[in-house]
């Protein structure tokens, strides 16, 4: 079973800790908005950002569209659809899945939402 942390780190040239994840070959920075495959920065829209940062912080845990709607669009959560949501995620899991033998990081929930698994 994999192992999920969220080690909290300090850099001698800063004060504030960094919420750093590590999953495997991913790694995100939230304070920096930073994504790395094996090491390749993953150049992600600020929308997909939030989704990703979203789902891995809450590893296996499943989230609606409407959740996922209201968590990353906040006010401006009527405008956006399933498809809105499906668009995103589509984009993202290409990104992050630049080769084929990486894993599928985000799993479809069929009619509810996704969750973040790493098999």
């Amino acid at each position: 079973m994999e192992q999920y942390s969220i080690p909290v780190t300090l850099f001698a040239a800063e004060k504030n800790p960094l919420t750093e994840i590590q999953v495997g070959e991913l790694y995100l920075c939230l304070e920096h908005r930073t994504v790395r495959v094996r090491e390749r920065i993953i150049n992600l829209t600020s929308k997909e950002f939030d989704i990703l940062a979203l789902l891995i912080a809450n590893p296996k845990r499943v989230f609606t569209y409407e959740l996922i709607t209201d968590l990353v669009w906040k006010k401006d959560c009527d405008f956006y659809s399933r498809k809105a949501i499906h668009n995103h995620i589509s984009k993202l899991r290409k990104k992050l899945r630049f080769e084929p033998d990486l894993p599928n990081y985000i799993e479809s929930v069929a009619g509810i939402g996704y969750k973040f698994e790493h098999l």
